[in-house]
């Protein structure tokens, strides 16, 4: 009995916020620990599966970094990397565009069915989606100054068409976004996952961006886990990231949620993947986890 009364009171903790988010856009990137354990798998998918059912219009983006790396060991291609971008010269972009799209996004839209759900499977080239620019890597000298590197087919997204997208989820299906991008000679990029759905967030004019990651989100003392900074305002970026508190791979995070959240954005989220349901967690319930980057 007291079982039974407990999931009744969670349903109605939620009751608000489904009515709250109903018919709304809520972009997901999905990546870190989340796309490679399979529990956390589950837990994420079925998440989004119920998110479509309460009347949410989720759209996931994804990466992919770990399963290119391993496909590139094994044809023998070495992975080289400029201020963290990954180096990619044709034949390592005709392997990224392989994985991303041809084996991880076919790989999530097989999952989000068999968990009740109805997906379809597009990239950055279906429709012009994303169209974008070649981007130069960063290289910092030992004297302190910056050289800008050619990089291969890194892109950068110049503009996006979001009509593709808003088809798939006016006739309901959840979109699952490949971040492959075209050129303005119909060339393939390989665009940064946070960038692309930070993009696709502006474009579809999303009330959430939701950004899963493998840390707890923007900690105090990056060694305390209980130090979680649970709001942040776009104002007080600044002044984290001089005390480094935003520092690492935490900045182009929150970056991205900036950058979102300047685009007409609502909130934006940094959610550790690494806990099960957390987006479930952070959209439906009073206690919420994560950061929240807001305006």
């Amino acid at each position: 009995m007291a079982s039974a009364l407990e999931k009744a009171s969670i349903l109605v903790e939620a009751l608000p916020y489904i009515k709250k988010f109903y018919g709304k856009t809520v972009v997901i990137k999905y990546g870190g620990h989340a796309m490679i354990n399979d529990d956390l798998k589950k837990a994420v998918l079925t998440d989004v599966v119920l998110m479509k059912y309460v009347g949410m219009h989720p759209v996931i983006v994804h990466g992919g970094g770990p399963e290119i790396t391993g496909m590139l060991k094994r044809v023998d291609i070495e992975s080289r990397f400029v201020g963290g971008l990954r180096v990619t010269d044709r034949e390592t972009m005709e392997i990224v565009e392989m994985v991303l799209v041809g084996k991880i996004n076919k790989d999530i839209v097989a999952r989000v069915n068999s968990f009740g759900g109805r997906a379809v499977g597009l990239s950055g080239k279906d429709a012009g989606l994303f169209q974008a620019v070649k981007k130069q890597g960063r290289v910092k000298r030992p004297d302190g100054t910056t050289e800008m590197v050619d990089i291969g087919y890194v892109g950068e997204i110049a503009r996006v068409n979001p009509d593709i997208v808003t088809t798939v989820i006016r006739e309901g299906y959840i979109p699952v976004v490949a971040p492959v991008a075209v050129g303005a000679q119909g060339e393939s990029y390989n665009v940064n996952a946070d960038d692309a759905a930070g993009a696709l967030a502006v474009a579809l004019k999303a009330d959430k961006l939701i950004i899963l990651t493998d840390v707890e989100g923007i900690l105090e003392d990056r060694n305390d886990p209980g130090s979680l900074i649970s709001t942040v305002t776009r104002a007080q970026v600044p002044g984290l990231a001089e005390r480094g508190i935003i520092d690492g791979g935490m900045i182009p995070k929150v970056e991205c949620c900036v950058r979102a959240l300047d685009g007409g954005v609502k909130t934006t989220h940094i959610l550790d993947g690494r806990v099960p349901h957390s987006i479930l967690l952070e959209v439906f319930t009073d206690r919420g986890i994560g950061t929240m980057v807001v305006e």
